[in-house]
């Protein structure tokens, strides 16, 4: 057997456990989502988000060093040089600890004044609202530390331990349902403790994981000063984007908060789930090639890493839309069913958010193509000059009197800028990629999309009213999809391997 067919077959092994994880981690999340918003109610369930929020932004530090922590350990995995992993590992995790100190310090000082004097919260929900932050800092210390063991299991393949520590992670979430109605008085700050303690708990289980499997994972109290600038020089360059994403993403409902109240604080966090769990869906298939894509580069198999590359960023792009374009039809009694009461602007948020990830996972797949070879200097310092325009003209816009769904309108502008524009011509001249190659991307994703999206809402147009129509509605939906995909979207060679695949197994069973 082949290298590239054994690793395609480890992809697809992996995507598999990926996606049995992600189903169940969907169900799960949502309806826990559900039960969390009415026991807590929207006011609290808003107020978390905000003050949680804020230790967020502040670990944008932790997303640019985790960055460089999975590419280089994945990078040295690649390369087969064992002797330095254990050095890199531990300098890393030195790294993040020291990190994780200085998120500590500033979370309790300017993040308390800007709770204390700024975000405008209940006066009878301040306390809670404090005691809730609190334990968000230190949750996000277990999870800042926690980056290392999460990166080495990523890149030595082993999804099948991400996929149960996930699955476990949830089911604790589930018990959290029916311990918060009989643990303490204040709902809010029960919620902050228990959420902390499962932190601590998948923690452990990665930890000890890694420990028993993996040699270079025995913490010594190694700190390469070399090897950290070559990882700090790295991450220095997302350090920009991270922060900007940080700004826009946690940026903008703390802004919601000045404005408008903890009640558009839950109507976007509301939209943003359901959309997590979309993402999650195609970030699953993404998180699967990403190893791959480096490991070729690393062994000098450049055209191999451009077409994964290439064929992740499509084949996403397709079951991004598999999942975006029902999600938009039936929004609205999918809100209905799932929450019964829904706040107000959760339906046009989530409509808006769902189509701005259609471009996001262009630009995320496109993104791993300059991460792979290195070069994301240049991104680093464009991505998140356009990416952080956004949080003034939103502050600005609601200043003046604005509508909150401009936030959801500027996020798309900016986003198809990154993804149709900013990401390709970075690939094209730093990274070999050439303008045929954007084309045999753009092209079939852009018809595919139309082909589907617009029967799609003719027939939405006609198919409204109960949960039977609704029902149906969905079936054609996913039918013109899957139709526009296969024959419009992949090429005829592809379509003819993939149904010689589908009566093999048929057969075979």
């Amino acid at each position: 057997m082949s290298d590239t067919s054994a690793n395609n077959k480890r992809i697809a092994k992996n995507t598999f456990l990926l996606y049995i994880r992600m189903l169940f981690l969907m169900l799960i999340n949502l309806y826990t989502s559900r039960v969390i918003l009415q026991i807590l109610g929207v006011e609290d369930y808003g107020i978390y988000n905000a003050v949680g929020g804020i230790v967020l932004i502040l670990s944008f530090l932790n997303s640019a060093l985790s960055n460089g922590s999975s590419r280089f350990i994945t990078y040295e995995l690649g390369k087969k040089n064992t002797s330095e992993l254990n050095n890199v590992f531990c300098t890393i995790l030195n790294a993040h600890i020291i990190l994780a100190i200085i998120v500590v310090i500033i979370a309790e000082s300017i993040g308390l004044w800007f709770i204390k004097t700024k975000l405008g919260l209940p006066d009878d929900r301040f306390d809670a609202a404090l005691f809730a932050f609190h334990f968000s800092v230190l949750t996000s210390v277990a999870s800042i530390t926690q980056v290392p063991y999460t990166a080495t299991i990523i890149a030595h393949e082993k999804m099948q331990i991400y996929a149960y520590a996930s699955i476990i992670e949830v089911v604790l979430k589930l018990l959290i349902l029916y311990l918060l109605p009989v643990l303490g008085q204040d709902r809010l700050q029960t919620y902050a403790i228990l959420l902390f303690c499962i932190q601590i708990m998948i923690m452990s289980i990665y930890r000890i994981y890694c420990i028993r499997k993996f040699n270079e994972t025995k913490f010594k109290f190694i700190f390469n000063k070399k090897k950290f600038k070559e990882v700090a020089a790295f991450s220095s360059w997302s350090l920009l984007g991270n922060a900007a994403h940080a700004l826009t993403g946690q940026g903008t409902n703390i802004l919601l908060q000045m404005f408008f109240g903890p009640q558009l604080v839950a109507a976007r966090a509301i939209s943003l789930q359901i959309n997590m769990a979309a993402n999650q869906f195609v970030s699953n298939f993404k998180l699967a090639a990403d190893p791959q894509i480096v490991k070729y580069y690393a062994a000098g198999d450049t055209d191999k890493s451009k077409e994964l590359t290439l064929n992740t960023a499509k084949f996403s792009f397709f079951l991004m839309l598999l999942l975006c374009i029902p999600i938009y039809i039936v929004a609205e009694p999918l809100l209905k069913l799932w929450l019964v009461s829904v706040p107000p602007y959760t339906l046009i948020f989530l409509q808006l958010i769902v189509i701005q990830s259609l471009f996001s996972v262009l630009d995320t797949c496109f993104y791993t193509g300059l991460y792979a070879c290195g070069r994301v200097k240049e991104n680093a310092l464009i991505s998140p000059l356009i990416l952080s325009l956004q949080f003034p003209a939103i502050y600005i816009a609601f200043k003046v009197g604005c509508s909150p769904i401009f936030l959801s309108y500027a996020g798309i502008f900016v986003t198809i800028i990154l993804a149709l524009i900013i990401k390709p011509l970075l690939l094209i001249k730093l990274a070999g990629y050439t303008y045929r190659d954007m084309k045999d991307i753009f092209v079939p994703c852009i018809k595919t999309a139309i082909t589907a999206f617009i029967p799609s809402l003719l027939i939405a147009h006609y198919l409204s009213g109960n949960y039977w129509q609704y029902a149906l509605l969905l079936i054609l939906v996913i039918i013109i999809i899957i139709l526009s995909i296969l024959y419009i979207g992949i090429e005829k060679r592809q379509r003819q391997e993939l149904f010689k695949l589908i009566k093999r197994k048929l057969l075979h069973k």
